[in-house]
């Protein structure tokens, strides 16, 4: 972020509506009005910390990679007193992009040989099942003759 506007916590207090909804983040001031009807956990649970330090909410949410990237699209500014360096976007950037030898030991091959096994490992412990009960449907029908 190029603009490093600095806001006290009593100016990002202002902005406490659903048309201008901004909270703290690890010191980096948000604006995230445009993110509320978007949001997953819907915008009664950003309304709530608007206005306010949000950063143990966020925390202990444990939110996905992909929500912390979104914190650098909407930051406006820092907070006054806290230091936020280009190291700490890092954390909240999007992840890199594994080699492609790494990614092939991860890769499941979409072969008939799999198809099979998959399918003998659903089939099998039903047939097992299945056999259990008819043995004991029959045997109980027979001890009641």
């Amino acid at each position: 972020m190029a603009d490093r506007r600095v806001f006290t916590l009593s100016q990002v207090a202002q902005h406490k509506s659903r048309k201008d909804c901004w909270f703290v983040i690890n010191g980096r001031v948000l604006n995230v009005t445009s993110f509320l009807e978007e949001h997953p956990g819907g915008e009664e649970v950003l309304l709530e910390l608007a206005g306010k330090d949000a950063s143990k909410a966020f925390e202990d949410i444990g939110h996905s990679k992909a929500a912390q990237t979104l914190l650098l699209k909407y930051q406006v500014g820092v907070l006054e007193g806290h230091i936020v360096r280009d190291q700490d976007a890092d954390k909240y950037a999007a992840p890199k992009e594994a080699k492609k030898e790494g990614m092939s030991a991860f890769v499941v091959k979409d072969t008939p040989v799999h198809k099979f096994a998959a399918i003998i490992e659903l089939v099998v412990p039903l047939l097992v099942a299945g056999s259990y009960f008819a043995y004991r449907y029959t045997t109980a029908v027979a001890s009641h003759m």
